[in-house]
Order: structure tokens, then C-alpha cells, then sequence
């Protein structure tokens, strides 16, 4: 019980950490830019302490750990007669109301660049190159001829660079019982291979494939190393959520392989059951820089709700010379928005019945 306890305090935490991070960008570039803010809250539901500040905001802080949200006014047209015309969010230049919309994606970016710098840092970066560090014998990856050392540079024709990479492509739906793996070996030859994985099921029918392949974790210390760590990995991560959404729409990943807070409760119960306190402080830095590009990689996605919805209104804008109307936009959002909050309902469907 106290462990169940103590892995939804570290969800509700990091994820209200990197809600208000993201917030917090909104907020300071709002503010750079002259908006008019009514309030900026650490938190959500009940206030339970707040004050004015000089600049005239509601600083507060709310009854629930859940990020916190920040309240400008006209974010898509003019609600409120008390305030100047030349404060409202839509009445400022085009580029400032970008900058604004895209400042919570870049926080969320930012914190996971530096979280992953530190990992790398403090424990060692692994290596993200693709190279085949494990053979097991007799598996498929042996059959086929591949040996330790080859690298992997594609894979069904799609080029790569980490593993990543590699492991979404394994995990992409394929029209053919094999894989083709294009290879290129230590004396710079290149071939492929066509590679039969070994398909096993558990008790609820998932399927899993098998193909026997092991990667070299080992890490390595340095500053320039970490450096590169964080860099590498962070475009290793946005490329394969890329790929995973563009899968997505042609049906080659279902949406059962997506998992919302129930699912990342699992991830976070794995997480802190390693044996080591260094090993779980670890994970735990990890999976907030995970979640942190995932939540800036959806959030700027050209969706209705999403920040990245809001920047395609105003791209429209500039290409038509003149606003969209606000209650068409208002509207589009408002479907967005229900449409997410079905598949969130749908999701937390699927990660409540795959756990119990």
C-alpha cells in the first residue's frame, strides 16, 4: 500500500512539475511581451493562499499538485471592456503571439535537454548508436547472419541512427512475416538480411516478438559526452514519436500501444521497484525527461487545444492577411478538445484492463 502511495505521489509530481514549467513559459513571455495576465497559479482547484503582486497579477497557490495554468486575457478575441485594447494577447504583433504559444513547448524542452544532460553527466551516457552489442544463439537475429559489431542503418528500408529509432520500427505493424535489416559491417560492407522474429503470446493474447538482439549499455563519463547525450537522445525521442503519430493514422501501430496516466503509473511502479536508490532517482530523472518531450512534442502538434492548433490559426491568418473569425476558432477548439477527451477516455480504458 505505502509503495502504490508513493508511486502516485512521484506521477502527481512530475507531472505537475512539468505542467507548470510549461505554464511558467506562457506566463514569462506573456509578461515580456506586455499581456495582460489576470492570474499565474501553482496548481489547481481550491485556492488555499494568493497575492497581488506589484505588477498587478494574482500570484496563487491552489489546493492540487497538478501543474497550473496561467489566465490572459483575449487569448482569441477581446473579453473584457476594463482592459486596453493594445493588452490583449490577439492584439498583439503576430510574432509575439507566437512566441507566446510556443514558449510552454520550448520550457518542456528545455527541462528535458537538461535533465538528460545531467543523467549523462553524473551517471554516463550509453551509447545510442544501433550497433548489435549481443548475438543470442540460435535466435532469429543469429539465423539470419547478423553478428556482433554489425551495425544497423535501416530497417524495411527506413534509415535510423539509435536504437530507438530501431526499437519503434520493430514495433510497426509489417505486411510480411519478416523484417528486412539493412546492415553495415566493421570493414564499412554493407547487406541485408530478412529476419523471421519468433512471435510469442502471454495469457491475455499479446503478442511479442522476439528477435534476439542485445544493445551495449555501457556508459561513459565525460561533459562533452553528456552533452551530446542529451542532444542525441532528445532528437532520438522526438523522431520516434514523430514516426509513432504518423503510424498512428495509417494503422500500423493501434492506438492500444498509447497509454495515458494509468499506463505511466505502471512505468513509474517499474521505475521505483529497481534495488538500488541511485538506480530508481535514476529512472525517475529519465521518465520526467521523457514525459517533458512528449508533452511539448504533442502539445505542438496542429491539433485543435493544442498550442500547436492555436499557432495554425495563426498561420492561416497571415497567409489569408486577416483574422480567422473568433467563434469559428473557438468552436474548432472546443471539438478538439471533447475529441481528446474521448481518446483519453478510451486510453485510460485500455491501461485500466491491461492492469488488472
Amino acid at each position: 500500500m505505502l509503495n502504490i502511495i508513493f508511486n502516485i505521489i512521484i506521477l502527481i509530481l512530475m507531472l505537475g512539475v512539468l505542467v507548470l514549467l510549461h505554464e511558467l513559459g506562457h506566463f514569462l513571455l506573456a509578461k515580456a511581451c506586455k499581456v495582460h495576465i489576470y492570474e499565474f497559479s501553482i496548481g489547481m482547484g481550491p485556492k488555499l493562499k494568493g497575492f497581488k503582486g506589484k505588477d498587478g497579477i494574482d500570484y496563487s497557490i491552489r489546493a492540487l499538485p497538478i501543474g497550473g495554468y496561467v489566465q490572459m486575457a483575449g487569448e482569441v478575441y477581446e473579453d473584457d471592456k476594463k482592459i486596453k485594447k493594445e493588452r490583449f494577447m490577439c492584439n498583439r504583433p503576430w510574432y509575439q503571439r507566437v512566441l507566446i504559444l510556443v514558449a510552454g513547448v520550448t520550457f518542456n524542452f528545455i527541462t528535458a535537454l537538461v535533465l538528460l544532460f545531467f543523467l549523462g553527466l553524473i551517471w554516463g551516457s550509453p551509447n545510442m548508436k544501433p550497433v548489435v552489442a549481443y548475438v543470442q544463439e540460435g535466435s532469429p537475429i543469429a539465423e539470419a547472419g547478423i553478428k556482433e559489431g554489425d551495425l544497423i542503418t535501416a530497417i524495411n528500408g527506413k534509415k535510423l541512427s539509435t536504437w530507438d529509432e530501431a526499437q519503434i520500427r520493430l514495433v510497426i505493424k509489417n505486411d510480411k512475416d519478416y523484417y528486412t535489416f539493412t546492415i553495415k559491417h566493421e570493414d564499412g560492407t554493407t547487406d541485408e538480411y530478412n529476419v523471421v522474429p519468433e512471435v510469442t503470446k502471454d495469457e491475455e493474447g499479446n503478442e511479442t516478438k522476439v528477435f534476439g538482439v542485445g544493445i551495449d549499455n555501457t556508459p561513459h563519463k565525460g561533459f562533452f559526452r553528456a552533452i551530446k547525450y542529451a542532444g542525441t537522445k532528445f532528437i532520438s525521442v522526438m523522431n520516434t514519436m514523430a514516426i509513432t503519430v504518423g503510424n498512428l493514422f495509417t494503422g500500423k501501430i493501434s492506438l492500444g500501444a498509447l497509454s495515458g496516466p494509468v499506463g505511466v503509473y505502471s512505468i513509474v511502479d517499474q521505475s521505483t521497484s529497481a534495488a538500488k536508490a541511485s538506480d530508481i532517482i535514476y529512472n525517475i530523472i529519465y521518465l520526467t525527461a521523457f514525459l517533458s518531450i512528449n508533452l511539448g512534442f504533442i502539445n505542438i502538434l496542429p491539433f485543435p487545444a493544442f498550442d500547436g492548433g492555436h499557432v495554425l490559426f495563426l498561420i492561416i491568418e497571415k497567409i489569408k492577411g486577416s483574422k480567422v473569425d473568433a467563434d469559428l476558432e473557438t468552436k474548432i477548439h472546443t471539438i478538439g478538445f471533447a475529441l481528446l477527451m474521448l481518446l483519453m477516455i478510451y486510453i485510460t480504458i485500455q491501461d485500466i484492463i491491461r492492469l488488472f
